[in-house]
């Protein structure tokens, strides 16, 4: 087992039609104005940005994301992870009762160097810290969506 790599899977439900949805995620640059962990987004052009997200645990991550799939039809946001963290990450939107679903798929690769040397005792923790940025998230996303 590489104590390095994680897949990680959250569910959304929110309050919100599904394009509504969409267009909030299609816009990282704006994810600090509603998730606390995002601390910093710079775009470098239409589909590649620099990003820094810190939870609750003392270290900040900082990568790459480069767009791979935007596909408004079929609700999906893909992106290509280089820096810190290698991999992927993708969000589906989907109906969801009165509102929708969005999924977050994300499976990657650990460099940051104190990180790797800490994987085994600290893998529990990472996990719970991706949680936990996840929920805030997904309150965070909510709140936003209630205001627009």
């Amino acid at each position: 087992m590489d104590w390095n790599h994680y897949r990680f899977r959250s569910l959304w439900p929110l309050p919100a039609p599904p394009a509504t949805v969409y267009e909030v995620l299609q816009r990282p640059e704006n994810y600090p104005l509603w998730w606390r962990q995002v601390r910093e987004v710079i775009r470098l052009d239409d589909t590649t940005g620099v990003i820094r997200i810190r939870s609750l645990l003392p270290y900040d991550m900082t990568f790459r994301a480069r767009e791979v799939r935007r596909d408004p039809a079929a609700g999906v946001l893909e992106t290509a992870l280089s820096g810190d963290i290698e991999g992927w990450a993708r969000w589906t939107v989907t109906p969801h009762g009165n509102g929708s679903l969005a999924r977050y798929d994300q499976v990657v690769s650990v460099h940051k160097p104190l990180l790797r040397r800490l994987a085994v005792p600290g893998r529990p923790l990472f996990r719970a810290n991706h949680a936990l940025m996840m929920r805030s998230g997904r309150c965070g996303l909510s709140r936003h969506l209630r205001a627009v």
